[in-house]
């Protein structure tokens, strides 16, 4: 059973402002009135104050994600183009970057819709990229739905909200808010689920009901497209090869990506699966990286090169 344990963080906090308990010796006869402060006292005071809940804010905010409380799900089809495979090493290439050391996130493989041919098997990856933090909807469909509810329940239940990157289909997204809202009937799914989907591909190969069915209970972003550079988007798709020993820092990404290449690179059209004809050429495609992008302040990014600078170096 793969979920991730949720980060308890216990705080003494009123008015978001952090309070310090003092303690000190009782001396007899000190008057126990508090000594008067001057206007500028004051100010100083008020000012140090509103400066602290700004850097606690800033500390706390990347992109649009709360990462003292909020909980991030990275769902990947893999049927029947291989994009996904490069798409789960792109994100975990961005997870790796230590401004997100404090973001709490799950990946579930196999959040696929209702087009047809054969799934991408890439067990091994998932267990790379994400560790113990991934569900398999695609063996068992039932348990990682479980699985996840909890998971965004008790998040939730704490008062952070979730942000979904659909690198695939809908129907996992509808089956999770109609969990929720049946463990959580008080909680507005519809401002505190929010899902992000670049691909009109896979907003067609969705079941229709259940497409409708999240664009009516969550905040549904579709975005522009991530195969292409210059439309609001990351292009995060070339068919030039891409020399990943140089642009990438760390030795264990550069294996993770080894990984995802071999993948890619086994399955591509085999059985009747889609033929991705950039990673064909040698080139990556992880366009489905470009909702995590948007939803963490990245959507400035311009192509494949700019995503290696900003994540990798």
């Amino acid at each position: 059973m793969r979920f991730s344990n949720a980060l308890a963080v216990l705080s003494l906090c009123f008015g978001g402002i952090w309070l310090t308990a003092c303690s000190g010796a009782a001396h007899k006869n000190t008057a126990s009135r508090p000594a008067a402060t001057t206007p500028a006292q004051n100010s100083a005071s008020t000012s140090q104050t509103h400066s602290s809940l700004q850097t606690t804010q800033a500390t706390t905010q990347l992109g649009q994600f709360n990462t003292a409380k909020d909980l991030y799900l990275a769902q990947f089809d893999s049927k029947t183009d291989v994009d996904d495979i490069h798409a789960i090493a792109g994100v975990a290439t961005v997870l790796s970057d230590k401004r997100f050391a404090k973001v709490r996130y799950h990946a579930v493989a196999g959040a696929y819709g209702v087009q047809g041919g054969l799934y991408v098997p890439a067990n091994e990856l998932f267990d790379a990229a994400f560790g113990k933090n991934w569900s398999d909807a695609h063996a068992n469909f039932n348990q990682a739905l479980s699985e996840v509810s909890q998971l965004v329940s008790d998040t939730l239940l704490k008062g952070g909200d979730i942000w979904i990157a659909e690198a695939g289909q809908s129907d996992f997204s509808a089956a999770l808010i109609k969990n929720i809202k049946k463990r959580l009937p008080n909680i507005n799914t519809s401002k505190r689920i929010h899902i992000v989907q670049h691909s009109t591909w896979n907003e067609e190969n969705a079941a229709p009901a259940k497409l409708r069915y999240v664009k009516q209970h969550s905040d549904y972003h579709k975005i522009a497209d991530g195969n292409a550079t210059g439309n609001g988007s990351p292009g995060l798709r070339t068919e030039y090869p891409v020399n990943l020993k140089k642009v990438i820092k760390q030795n264990s990404l550069k294996v993770l990506w080894s990984t995802a290449l071999d993948i890619a690179n086994q399955y591509n059209g085999k059985d009747e699966r889609y033929h991705n004809g950039a990673i064909a050429k040698g080139g990556l495609d992880f366009s489905d990286v470009v909702e995590t992008c948007w939803i963490f302040g990245f959507n400035h990014l311009e192509n494949v090169d700019d995503f290696f600078n900003e994540f990798a170096q």
